[in-house]
């Protein structure tokens, strides 16, 4: 029985020289006091996207299960207008009109 060894460098991924310079650019950017807030913060915004992903997972795996998918759903808004192409030809007659009494006058 063979075990396989992982490698030690991965290609692509910075090493602890790379590092060291990212850590130290970041230094110079943000400040040292700053830094630690980011990351707070920067863990938080993690947080909430993994919540609201489990949130979604959740939701869908319900509906696969009861096969309960309401077309009718009262918190769809739709901000789209629709048209179809006889409205869009009358819109675009009123509006010569429009611009033929304009220009007249």
């Amino acid at each position: 029985m063979e075990a396989e060894i992982a490698p030690l460098v991965i290609p692509g991924v910075p090493g602890g020289p790379e590092l060291l310079i990212i850590l130290f650019i970041a230094i110079l950017l943000f400040g040292a006091n700053k830094i630690p807030k980011l990351a707070r913060s920067t863990g938080e915004a993690m947080g909430e996207f993994k919540k609201g992903q489990e949130k979604v997972e959740k939701e869908l795996e319900e509906m696969r299960e009861t096969g309960n998918y309401d077309a009718d759903d009262d918190e769809f808004v739709d901000t789209e207008p629709v048209t179809t192409e006889e409205d869009s030809e009358t819109d675009s007659e009123s509006e010569t009109e429009t611009e033929t009494e304009t220009e007249a006058n």
